[in-house]
């Protein structure tokens, strides 16, 4: 069934009315008729099972058919930091990390980041959250993962919370596997992986990275494109800690 995410505001008892920008998919790009059945998500955890009963060109509504807790999301809230790059690969990182399971993403901005300009990357914000919805929808996630404003290197290092990991094609000795032995399913509530650019991080970016507490970590003997090690490094570490 289709899904949307509508706000908590627009589901009351027992009852939905979707806004319009759903409405007018639900009538003019779906076709969906009055009878026929969709999932809503409150982006709270909860998803309702609901029939239509109203839908034209101006507004659609429904009754709720059943509820219950979303089974998408992951136990652990993964944090990416991407630094930026062109706006076509980045914005497929927000699309395939949200389908992998990431939970947050910053933008970053290191020395060797395409590009620099904080206050023009803010602008698109708008543009990457209805990518996240989107891709949050298509899914099956119970939540949008969240978009923070864009930061430099220097801030984001700073700012990583729980496990920090640094994704480094000069690190040789750790790999991904061995830097989250020390984690369970328990004790994973968050973790930070922080994506270099085209360039990859410089020698001193890194070293600010480790005294900030994060850790370099190899994703393998091969070089991955930096959107190629977005989406591996997420799949892997929510794979590992969901056995």
């Amino acid at each position: 069934m289709h899904r949307f995410f509508i706000p908590p505001a627009n589901i009351q008892s027992g009852q939905v009315v979707f806004p319009s920008e759903a409405a007018h998919q639900i009538y003019r790009v779906l076709r969906l008729r009055a009878g026929q059945r969709l999932v809503v998500l409150d982006n709270q955890g909860d998803e309702y099972t609901v029939e239509l009963e109203e839908v034209n060109q101006r507004a659609a509504a429904g009754k709720i058919i059943e509820q219950q807790p979303t089974l998408g999301e992951p136990a652990c809230r993964l944090a990416l930091y991407l630094c930026l790059t062109q706006r076509e690969k980045f914005e497929w990182m927000l699309q395939k990390c949200t389908e992998t399971g990431a939970s947050t993403f910053i933008p970053v901005i290191s020395s060797r980041s395409l590009v620099q300009d904080l206050d023009e990357t803010n602008k698109k914000a708008a543009r990457w959250e209805k990518i996240l919805r989107e891709a949050a929808e298509q899914s099956g996630r119970g939540r949008i993962p969240t978009l923070k404003a864009a930061l430099c290197l220097a801030q984001a290092v700073q700012q990583g919370q729980g496990k920090r990991i640094i994704l480094w094609e000069q690190e040789y000795s750790t790999h991904l596997r061995q830097a989250l032995a020390d984690l369970s399913p328990e004790n994973a509530t968050e973790i930070s992986i922080l994506v270099g650019p085209e360039g990859g991080f410089s020698i001193d970016e890194v070293e600010m990275a480790v005294q900030a507490d994060w850790q370099p970590v190899s994703l393998g003997r091969r070089i991955l494109r930096m959107e190629t090690a977005a989406v591996v490094a997420a799949a892997l570490v929510l794979y590992e800690l969901e056995k």
